[in-house]
């Protein structure tokens, strides 16, 4: 069921209209929808005194559903309706007729320390803060120790804009139906939703023609990575030369972090382009990077020649000033695969233009948030959420664009997104945004498109991150990046194997 589209609250609507138009009818689809929530409650919870707070539209109309399935179980059920039920029309209307138990209102509503609430007032759609009861009873469940179950998104948070105006519930676990939306990814509504639960309502193939997607959720079967299977007559050569611009003596610590990663990403050759004065330093990266002195006043790009590079990776650690500037500008000119991070991107903050007009399809920038206000200037605050600043901003430049952070998103140009939530938290520490560039920087040197190696170097990097150990620093994160590429590469052989089974058909028996 699961195919990685994030739909936006006008993309369900249209995904449930077409439902609608195949002869599916509503009271199937809230049926299935409120069986769901209530078939997940009972997977996590044991059975406790349970509020199910009913909105005026489906989603109320989905905590009726829900409420009857619970009670059936032998849930000490109470249900309260922001609205009377007889007032309840269309779907929801026939919801409420379903349930056979009292029905109290909204402001009778009074949750108890060890209860369990069913928060089924508000979806998705919403656009306005809460208020008035809804508001109350928001406050009240966080203030409470109960559990609280939200239906679709917790009441308060916007679907699209993946945040809450005001008063808003905190959900232990979210229900939500058919396939993501913005909130349920991004934060900071993400991380309201507690865990999240997808469940097929049963829309008929076909609603993606009429509904389409914002976004897709990250993951290895979005893209194709050469290098991930070594062949028999591969050398280290054929396997991708990446190049890595280092800091001066003193500041050469993320270049050769970059540099580790690279290796560790399957390169085969990987060069240490820095300063004479910091060439000592350098070697210590490894002694499988190669070091190569660069004259302040020498040709970059030629450089980069004589290394014969596939790929470079510059700006992290390299220091701000006009002959980094310089430097890129001249790469940007060889139309070879980049990988433009921290400084070098932070040196066109006055004038990104140059930096655009400069940049090709071959570049992956990969700025996280204050180097993006950077070049960028506005365009977070003035896009609806971070899936439509990075789309605009990858258009923009012209490049692929990573927006590192809890909830990476990823842009192409031509305007596909996709999402990473495969990470773990444990990578907010120094040094391990100058792996993921040098991740990305081996899947370029070895041949994938700006995208993929862009995506599949965030969702290995963040499968690296989820093996990390409290404590544990970028130096880690390195010994852990082999691990998370055997097991991507275990786990697409079991693919591979699988799809080449044929069913076997048992032959009819003897009569």
């Amino acid at each position: 069921m699961f195919d990685h589209a994030i739909l936006t609250t006008r993309q369900m609507g249209q995904a449930d209209a077409f439902a609608a138009d195949s002869g599916v009818a509503g009271t199937t689809l809230m049926e299935r929808a409120g069986r769901g929530v209530a078939q997940a409650i009972m997977a996590r919870y044991a059975a406790r005194p349970t509020l199910v707070l009913c909105g005026p539209g489906n989603n109320g109309g989905d905590g009726f559903v829900a409420a009857r399935h619970l009670r059936a179980a032998g849930w000490p059920v109470e249900v309260f309706s922001f609205k009377a039920i007889e007032d309840l029309t269309g779907d929801a209307g026939w919801a409420a007729s379903q349930w056979e138990g009292p029905v109290s209102r909204l402001d009778a509503a009074e949750p108890a320390d060890g209860a369990l609430i069913v928060d089924a007032l508000f979806g998705a759609g919403l656009s306005r803060p809460l208020e008035g009861e809804p508001a109350r009873l928001a406050e009240a469940s966080r203030e409470r120790s109960c559990i609280t179950v939200a239906v679709d998104v917790p009441s308060g948070v916007q679907g699209d804009r993946a945040r809450a105006d005001g008063p808003s519930f905190l959900a232990d676990l979210t229900v939500t139906f058919h396939r993501y939306k913005p909130a349920h990814l991004l934060q900071p509504a993400a991380g309201q939703c507690g865990d999240k639960v997808l469940i097929d309502i049963g829309i008929p193939k076909g609603w993606h023609g009429e509904a389409g997607h914002c976004a897709q959720v990250n993951g290895p079967g979005l893209w194709t990575v050469p290098g991930l299977e070594i062949e028999a007559e591969a050398h280290k050569h054929s396997r991708g030369r990446l190049c890595v611009l280092s800091g001066p003596a003193g500041a050469t610590g993320a270049a050769r972090i970059v540099a580790q990663a690279g290796l560790a990403g399957g390169a085969g050759f990987v060069t240490l382009l820095c300063p004479p004065s910091a060439l000592m330093e350098a070697s210590t990266a490894s002694l499988a990077v190669v070091t190569k002195a660069l004259s302040r006043d020498g040709s970059f790009a030629e450089a980069l020649e004589e290394a014969k590079a596939d790929c470079a990776v510059m700006g992290p650690g390299a220091g701000l000033g006009e002959t980094l500037r310089e430097r890129v500008l001249s790469a940007l000119g060889r139309e070879m695969a980049l990988v433009l991070d921290a400084d070098a991107l932070t040196v066109f903050k006055d004038d990104p233009e140059t930096l655009f007009e400069a940049v090709h399809a071959r570049c992956v920038l990969t700025p996280h948030a204050g180097e993006f206000d950077r070049i960028f200037k506005g365009l977070r605050e003035n896009c609806e959420n971070r899936i439509e600043a990075v789309r605009e901003a990858a258009s923009r430049s012209g490049a692929v664009v990573v927006l590192k952070g809890p909830d990476t998103v990823i842009a192409s140009p031509d305007g596909e997104v996709r999402v990473n939530v495969h990470a773990s938290a444990r990578l907010a520490t120094a040094g391990t945004g100058d792996a993921l560039a040098g991740l990305a920087g081996a899947l370029l040197a070895q041949g994938a498109s700006a995208f993929d190696a862009a995506s599949a170097a965030v969702w290995i990097h963040g499968d690296a991150g989820r093996r990390m150990g409290a404590g544990e620093t970028a130096a880690e994160l390195l010994t852990r990046l082999p691990g998370a590429l055997e097991a991507l590469r275990r786990q697409r052989a079991r693919e591979a194997a699988m799809s080449r089974l044929t069913p076997c058909t048992a032959p009819p028996a003897d009569h």
